[in-house]
Parts: structure tokens; C-alpha cells; sequence
């Protein structure tokens, strides 16, 4: 039976915080964690409570609930990150406490890299690039090929051997609470590993200093971009909640212009890709970004796979992608999406479903202006299903699927080969729909968790 209200669906989780007093009253520092099959333990050892999603099925999401004591860790540098992380083939459990910002454009030392250090050495200019592919000179039919293009992905190379930290299976990556913790300028890559949790970290300006100029891409071509905050690649088990996603402070409309397209720096904000599966998307918050959350890499990726559980989240300033799910089962539900222009982000849509998607969209909340029109709300390709119900819209239930058919020349399909069983905390009732803008407001993201 659903929750009356999102007080009380957090209760009726296996874990329950406790209070700071009970903590000042002699327990010790740090948070502290009810497990009603286990006793107490710290938040580090949290584990994903049964049903709550995708991801507790199976053997479910528990980390590095394992690690022993030569195997947890306090960071707050790159290089002591890098360190704790090991090899990404080492199974071993092992838990990582991010104490502060971590900046992932600095060395070993802890010296600040900029997009100059990154391009010293391999010949790449900016300015030689854009001379080079003009597509008034260069034409538009094939892809960058040369001296300048080698010296970008030369370039490339050498930033992301920095800046993409490589997550081993059995991992808990945790921010310590009361330290602003989170990663700057990182791609926290989750690839072809099992169990994992990413929780309480902020994740903000993850940025390519070396766009790739496609002009086959759409009719005017792009500049694409080749880092996500967090990615996962054929991942499965993967737990991420209470974290925030940003561009901050590098928005998008501070992108110039080349070739009379955006200069796109960022790409992906938590990408879920290569058949990956099995994951819980819980209470983050997702704020000024275009490109948010991708399910599924290419329309021909396989069927079985895929399956996503996205929950309690806020999007506000979004423009697309939030997600968009190809082929998998996709459960979204009691999230709040304000859509309102901010910061130059204007959204074309909430949720794309493609390449036959299941997706199960219910009881979320969404904040429309009267600038944006309910029927650009939902996107698809024609092949992709939504099942909507108890969906809100400025506080009054409606039906987002028909409003998009009614406008659309590529219906969503209305039903779906599933039926949603792993469903803990899922609230139903219109009042604990209605609540959800201002529940998640003190709920969701980073430094909630204490």
C-alpha cells in the first residue's frame, strides 16, 4: 500500500537515520544508520534497502559494505582518490570517504592543469582546428581527418587520463557529510563491474577541453563533447543517490559560437550505456544541464538489459534527457521536474522513450510556465512506450502520453511488456504527489545525508 506522505514513505525504508542528538549523546561522530536486519552501522556501509528498485534485485546493491579496515579510505586529493580507487580489475570491497572537493585537473602534486597543459606537446590549436574544418573550405560530408585532428584527440587523450576515474567492482564512493564533498571536472567511470554506490557527492563542471567539430551530425552539424559526470558502461548493481549535478560555474550560455553551432563542453551528467543494468537512481539533484541522463547508447543495443529505476529525484533547469531510455524496462517515478528557463536552459523535453523502451512513468510532479506547452513534455520516435498514470501537472492529474499524441506525428505506444514490483517508497496518493516540490527540496541531493 502506498505511502500517505513522503515522511512516511522514508520510514518505511529498512534504514532510518539517527537523530544528531542521539549521536551527541555519545554514539560518536559521523552518521549513523538503523539496519533493521543488521544493527547499527555508519553511512558508509549503508546498503540499498530491499525492493528499492531496479537495483536491489538479485543479489542486490551493497557495495563496499565488505571492506576491511586496510581497504577503507579518507580522501581529499586526485592522486590519494586515484590511490584508493586501485586497479579497476580488483574486486576486492572497498569503501572511499571524499572529504572536501576533489579538482580533477590537477597532477599528482596537486598543481592546477588547465586545457593548455592538456594540448602542450601534441600541436593541437584551437584556432588552427576551426581554419582547418571551416565548412566553408572543409564541406560538410566527412568527419575531421588530418594533422589538427590527430592533435585534438592527442589532446583528449591526455585529459581524460587524468580527469576519468575508473570505479573496481564492490565499491562504495561516499561524501563525508559536512565537507561539500564531490568531484570538479571528473568522469567517475562505472565500467563492466558489478555493485556499486555513489552517494552524497556533487559533481559539477565536468568539461572537454576538446570538442570534436561533426558536421554529419544533424542538418548543421555539432560539436560533441566526450565526458560525463558519472558513467556506466555494461555496469550492473549500481546504486547512486543523494548526489547533485551541475555545470556550475561554466553554464552553457557562456559556450561561444563556431561555425554557427554551440561550442558544447559537457556532455552527460549520469549516463547508464553498453547494457548496463540493474540500477537506482534516488533523491539527486540534476541542475542546469542539457543532456542529462542517457539509457542506452544506440537504438541497437540488446534487449534484457537496461533496467533503471529512477526515483525521488529534483530537475530543475534541465533541457533534455531526463531521462531518455532506449529498449530497457524504466520505472520513473515521484520525481519533481520544474521546468521553468534557468540560466539559459529552456527545456525541448522531460523524457524521450525509443528503440521500444518500457517505461513506467508515474506519480511525478512537474511545474510548467506558461511558456512551455504540456505536449513538449515527452518525446519518442514512434517505437518507444510510456505508461503514464498519476501524474501531476502544476498540481492537477494529467495525461502526458495523450497530450504528446495529440500533438505529435510519432505516438508513444500506452502500454508495456512489465508490470513494476520493486517498488519501496513509491507514493501514490494526488496529496504525497502534490508534496513532492517541497519534500525533495530538504531531501534529495548532496549534504542532505548527515
Amino acid at each position: 500500500m502506498a505511502a500517505p506522505a513522503h515522511r512516511r514513505s522514508l520510514r518505511k525504508r529498512r534504514t532510518l537515520v539517527v537523530s544528531a542528538a542521539v549521536v551527541a549523546a555519545g554514539v560518536g561522530a559521523g552518521a549513523l544508520v538503523l539496519n533493521a536486519n543488521a544493527g547499527t552501522v555508519d553511512l558508509y556501509h549503508e546498503t540499498l534497502a530491499a525492493k528499492d528498485g531496479w537495483a536491489a534485485s538479485g543479489t542486490g546493491t551493497t557495495g563496499g559494505t565488505k571492506a576491511d579496515a586496510a581497504h577503507t579510505f579518507t580522501v581529499s586529493t586526485r592522486a590519494q582518490l586515484v590511490k584508493a580507487l586501485g586497479s579497476a580489475s580488483d574486486t576486492t570491497p572497498r569503501i572511499i570517504k571524499v572529504k572536501g572537493t576533489i579538482d580533477a585537473n590537477t597532477d599528482d602534486a596537486g598543481k592546477k592543469l588547465t586545457c593548455a597543459d592538456y594540448a602542450s606537446g601534441t600541436g593541437y590549436s584551437l584556432s588552427a582546428y576551426l581554419k582547418a574544418y571551416d565548412p566553408s573550405t572543409y564541406g560538410r560530408s566527412k568527419l575531421p581527418s588530418g594533422t589538427q585532428e590527430k592533435a585534438r584527440a592527442a589532446a583528449q587523450t591526455k585529459q581524460a587520463k587524468n580527469i576519468v576515474l575508473k570505479v573496481p567492482a564492490n565499491t562504495s564512493i561516499v561524501g563525508v557529510p559536512g565537507t561539500k564533498a564531490g568531484l570538479t571536472g571528473a568522469m567517475l567511470q562505472i565500467q563492466n563491474v558489478d555493485n556499486v554506490v555513489v552517494r552524497n557527492l556533487t559533481f559539477a563542471a565536468t568539461e572537454d577541453c576538446f570538442p570534436q567539430w561533426d558536421p554529419t551530425d544533424g542538418d548543421d552539424g555539432n560539436w560533441n563533447s566526450n565526458y560525463d559526470s558519472v558513467t556506466l558502461r555494461g555496469a550492473t548493481h549500481v546504486w547512486a543517490d543523494h548526489n547533485t549535478f551541475t555545470d556550475a560555474p561554466h553554464l552553457d550560455s557562456a559556450n561561444p559560437d563556431y561555425y554557427g553551432r554551440e561550442y558544447q563542453i559537457h556532455d552527460g551528467a549520469l549516463d547508464i550505456t553498453k547494457s548496463s543494468d540493474l540500477v537506482t537512481v534516488s533523491r539527486n539533484v540534476f541542475s542546469n544541464h542539457d543532456k542529462t541522463t542517457l539509457i542506452g547508447s544506440s537504438d541497437s543495443e540488446p534487449s534484457g538489459k537496461l533496467r533503471v529505476s529512477i526515483h525521488h529525484n529534483i530537475y530543475k533547469g534541465i533541457t533534455q534527457r531526463a531521462p531518455l531510455s532506449r529498449v530497457g524496462q524504466v520505472h520513473i517515478y515521484n520525481n519533481y521536474y520544474d521546468v521553468t528557463p534557468l540560466n539559459g536552459y529552456t527545456v525541448q523535453y522531460s523524457i524521450n522513450s525509443r528503440a521500444k523502451a518500457q517505461v513506467v512513468a508515474e506519480n511525478n510532479y512537474w511545474k510548467v510556465p506558461s511558456s512551455v506547452k504540456v505536449a513538449k513534455l515527452l518525446s519518442g520516435d514512434g517505437t518507444g512506450s510510456i505508461k503514464g498514470s498519476g501524474n501531476l501537472v502544476n498540481g492537477t492529474v494529467t495525461d502526458l502520453v495523450a497530450a504528446y499524441n495529440a500533438a505529435s506525428s510519432k505516438d508513444l505506444k500506452t502500454t508495456v511488456n512489465w508490470t513494476p514490483t520493486l517498488t519501496a517508497g513509491l507514493e501514490t496518493s494526488t496529496s504525497a504527489v502534490k508534496g513532492l516540490p517541497t519534500s525533495l527540496g530538504t531531501t534529495a541531493g548532496a549534504g542532505v545525508l548527515k
